[in-house]
């Protein structure tokens, strides 16, 4: 558990191989922002992380991808901030799953992991690149990724695609408390909007990276 977030790390939908198709990514020189295009079951997606990450961990199994990127210096293993990319494929066929609900229980996880220092708090309801989209904060005072050593929060976004489900979750880890971290809405919210634009394509057959259908 010492290497993935607490996000991940509590949600038994993901698994981890050698993916097949890395993507597409530019921007990666130190001080640009990173953005990816990424074909991930039947979409592309576009997520932009903010200067100074690098992805450093992708794999996929099945029906079921992740994506890591961390900051420069850091890696899987320690970090400080780490933005996760995931998809669920066939997921959103099924019509007792809604982004709402796929948030709350990546949330439950967080207060199954800690309950004494768990604190949420929804951002809200509404569309991401014209898809039902649901946004939650989720915290842990004392994390057990890091053996209760530090704090880890989250912001996470999950999104209904056509037919599958991604989520992109931006976690810092911080010093330990005790007590349920008090949720700086301002700060979080700041935080997704540096990951936008966040975008789903539809895959064009037989186009290649860099993807021009879904750059503009």
């Amino acid at each position: 558990m010492n290497k993935t977030g607490l996000l991940l790390a509590t949600c038994a939908c993901i698994s981890l191989a050698h993916a097949a198709d890395t993507g597409k990514s530019a921007g990666q020189q130190h001080g640009v922002a990173l953005k990816t295009i990424t074909p991930i079951y039947s979409q592309l997606l576009v997520v932009t992380s903010p200067p100074g990450f690098k992805n450093a961990f992708e794999n996929a199994q099945g029906s079921h991808y992740i994506r890591e990127a961390v900051l420069d210096k850091e890696n899987v293993n320690q970090w400080t901030q780490m933005i996760t990319v995931t998809g669920v494929k066939d997921l959103a066929l099924n019509p007792q799953v809604t982004p709402q609900s796929f948030a709350v229980n990546m949330a439950a996880g967080f207060q199954r992991a800690c309950p004494t220092s768990f604190s949420g708090q929804e951002i809200g309801i509404g569309k991401i690149s014209e898809r039902d989209a649901f946004v939650l904060v989720a915290s842990c005072g004392t994390s057990p990724t890091t053996a209760g050593k530090t704090s880890e929060a989250a912001v996470i976004a999950v999104i209904k695609g056509s037919s599958d489900y991604y989520t992109i979750q931006w976690a810092e880890r911080g010093a330990p408390s005790a007590t349920p971290l008090a949720i700086d809405i301002g700060k979080w919210t700041e935080k997704f909007k540096q990951l936008n634009p966040i975008k789903l394509c539809p895959i064009v057959a037989g186009e290649a990276a860099p993807y021009p259908s879904c750059v503009n």
